[in-house]
């Protein structure tokens, strides 16, 4: 693996805060005991306190470990050795590897192999497993039918009513959902507790989703007469998981793959990651990592890279799933994302994407040509006179990097408005 470039860096950084943070900190003053070889890169940073924090970071993976209590990936302190290694201002090569550098690697290789291991294992007595399947389907069946009724008060009763129930109710019910194996729908439920009183439209907002809700609940009481597709996405919408060892022999996609861009996002339970990319067929397909409190997520991939690996989808309509099943080398950074749509085009896509499945809440979408529009929460204008919410912008970010010029922008369209991941300037593929 090569020395990164300062611009393979930057696009690392998790946000522009620890990017400027990490800038202070690259310079050779704080920095002790560093080095590097063909995977790892290492050092200390001293901080304020007596011990000084210890940085590794795993250049082929990408992955990153600092022993501050920073949760984001990388942290300043890694961000800042990469920038005095890709200086070559230290983190030389020929040192002997440091004993927490070496300790980090070789628990990741142990993990791996353990992994590994478990899949190759012999599988579960056969009939234990049709047992445990059809316990698990009959209390997903009640919990349904439960629901199925809530829901049938719900809109008996009125919205207003469902808005001035305390925080409490929206948790029993989400409880009860969780404990019949259908942890996905309780985490709408427990979301729309606090989303009824964030949004001036949030009548609207809890009618669709209690439309979405019931037509989920309908979709699995009438599962047999389902698609795989179908279905697979009806089990995802639940909660329902795939294990990672029943997708990653079923196909090895090659690459190059293209990473459009990413979102993290945190609910103070568990933290996820999306990481979308784009096959040299042109279709897209989403990774999903997730943590849970006091874990760190998988490092992320940099927009616009290229990446040689291979991967399995899990089955669901498009887009789907993904996972990788084999190493990531980094080829190359593109220069643009590609061919994009109008706002009028990605709408129709989105509508199509809801047709097929209702319960899909995001869909991948590339703007061409948009302008920004920092009213409100922010809008996106295309040459046709047409104009999108945004969602989550860093307007300030993203007027700085178009300078009010107009630009391509990769983003996930969620109910009519889209969350801005990647934007394309001057040649550069940037995370804004």
């Amino acid at each position: 693996m090569g020395r990164w470039s300062e611009e393979t860096v930057i696009k690392a950084a998790p946000d522009a805060s620890s990017l400027a943070a990490a800038r202070k900190l690259a310079h050779p003053g704080p920095w002790s005991d560093s080095g590097s070889n063909e995977v790892l890169v290492w050092g200390k940073c001293q901080g304020s306190g007596k011990t000084p924090y210890q940085v590794s970071v795993d250049i082929v993976a990408p992955a990153y470990r600092c022993s501050c209590p920073s949760r984001k990936f990388p942290c300043k302190h890694a961000l800042a050795l990469l920038l005095l290694w890709s200086r070559g201002e230290a983190a030389e090569a020929g040192a002997a590897t440091a004993d927490f550098a070496k300790e980090w690697a070789d628990q990741r290789a142990d993990r791996a192999t353990a992994k590994e291991r478990r899949q190759t294992e012999q599988p579960a007595d056969p009939e234990a497993q049709a047992k445990r399947l059809a316990a698990r389907l009959a209390l997903m069946d009640a919990g349904v039918d439960d629901f199925s009724r809530w829901l049938t008060d719900l809109i008996r009763t009125g919205l207003a009513a469902a808005r001035n129930q305390p925080y409490s109710w929206w948790d029993g019910v989400a409880a009860r959902l969780v404990d019949s194996q259908l942890p996905g729908l309780g985490e709408q439920v427990r979301d729309m507790a606090s989303q009824i009183h964030g949004r001036t439209d949030w009548s609207d907002h809890l009618l669709l989703h209690a439309g979405r809700w019931w037509a989920l609940s309908m979709a699995w009481s009438a599962r047999d007469k389902l698609s795989p597709d179908e279905f697979a996405d009806v089990k995802a919408a639940l909660g329902w998981s795939t294990a990672s060892a029943d997708v990653q022999d079923t196909e090895r996609l090659p690459g190059p793959w293209l990473v459009l861009g990413a979102h993290r996002s945190d609910d103070g339970r568990l933290q996820q990651q999306r990481t979308w990319l784009q096959g040299p067929d042109g279709k897209v397909v989403v990774v999903l990592d997730f943590a849970g409190q006091g874990q760190g997520l998988a490092a992320p991939q940099l927009a616009g890279a290229l990446l040689d690996a291979t991967i399995a989808r899990y089955p669901g309509s498009a887009p789907q799933r993904a996972m990788f099943n084999g190493p990531i080398t980094p080829l190359d950074v593109a220069t643009n994302l590609g061919a994009g749509n109008s706002i009028v085009q990605a709408l129709k896509q989105e509508s199509a994407a809801v047709a097929l499945s209702p319960w899909r809440t995001r869909l991948p979408v590339l703007l061409e040509e948009v302008i920004i529009n920092p009213e409100g929460t922010g809008w996106l204008h295309d040459p046709n006179g047409e104009a999108l919410p945004l969602v989550d912008a860093p307007l300030d970010s993203l007027l700085a990097l178009t300078g009010g010029h107009a630009a391509d922008i990769f983003g996930e369209l969620e109910d009519g408005r889209l969350r801005p991941l990647t934007v394309v300037v001057d040649g550069m593929v940037v995370t804004p």
